[in-house]
């Protein structure tokens, strides 16, 4: 699981636990200018993953690491679909952001507000 936060117009992810080891890294950190939104996507988890590099992937228990398609970057951090956000970046390491946080309609609330005051 992961910790989604806003701390002077940066978004802060932490993954949490053992999920540190799996997903080989334990903070991503970007401008909130780089983030072009976010959305609780459950179905997510069914889409493809693309090539593991480096991560764990064991279907329908976790998803956690890098992965490549598509000449993509995503990072991944989800054992429950049911609360999977998805994290949209731009001009960073990553594409996109995968991750289960305990509240997905709080965290998307959140990282919303935070994008609309750092816009306007």
């Amino acid at each position: 699981m992961a910790k989604v936060r806003v701390d002077n117009d940066r978004l802060i992810v932490e993954i949490e636990g053992l999920d540190k080891l799996w997903a080989l890294r334990s903070r991503l950190e970007v401008p909130l200018l780089n983030v072009r939104g976010i959305t609780a996507d459950p179905g997510i988890v069914k889409e493809p993953k693309g090539i593991r590099a480096p991560g764990t992937h064991l279907p329908g228990v976790i998803t956690a690491g890098t992965f490549h398609i598509d000449g993509e970057r995503v990072f991944w951090d989800v054992r429950d679909p049911a609360k999977a956000v998805v994290i949209e970046l731009r001009d960073e390491r990553y594409a996109r952001v995968v991750v289960q946080v305990a509240d997905p309609r709080a965290t998307v609330a959140l990282v919303e507000r935070a994008i609309a005051r750092s816009a306007a």
